[in-house]
């Protein structure tokens, strides 16, 4: 079984074979998590995601880490929030099993998540950390390869949410 942490961090920073970039379908570089992870990164990554193409919502896409110590960046596209009625759970759910099981696939043991989708797309933190941490027990049970699994944290409000899921 997978263990799960949550760290109020700089997920560019954290020592991981893989982290998790809060991306958007076109996989371009942008504000928030994925502006932090593409400039830290370096050029290399907006030019790997070019040829990678996009990413649907509820899916994720693997690259290398670049200049990061991560060896690789899984670009995970969550969705924007439209009051839950347009499968928003789905697709986020979609987007972190997509996510382990392109780590497992990639011999990727530990990896780091953003809080996918509660930036700018809108995702109220509750309901996405209980997605998240739900959604990622059963996809660690179903690809053991992933033991170690971040959930990486901005500010105290979100740190107090996730720790409190993780924990039940």
């Amino acid at each position: 079984m997978a263990t799960l942490e949550v760290i109020e961090s700089d997920i560019t920073q954290l020592d991981v074979d893989a982290i998790v970039n809060a991306a958007n379908e076109r996989l371009a570089p942008g504000g928030g998590v994925c502006g932090a992870i593409h400039r830290a990164a370096g050029p290399g990554l907006a030019a790997e995601c070019a040829k990678v193409g996009g990413c649907p919502t509820g899916e994720a896409r693997i690259t290398g880490g670049h200049d990061l110590t991560a060896r690789h960046v899984i670009h995970a596209v969550g969705p924007d929030w439209h009051g839950g009625h347009e499968g928003e759970p789905d697709l986020l759910a979609g987007a972190y099993r997509h996510s382990i099981r392109l780590a497992a696939e990639h011999g990727v043991t530990s990896i780091a998540f953003p809080a996918i989708s509660t930036g700018i797309f809108g995702y109220p933190l509750e309901k996405a950390a209980e997605v998240a941490v739900t959604t990622v027990r059963a996809a660690c049970a179903a690809h053991p390869g992933v033991d170690r699994v971040v959930f990486c944290t901005f500010g105290e409000e979100a740190t107090a949410v996730y720790r409190e899921q993780v924990e039940n």
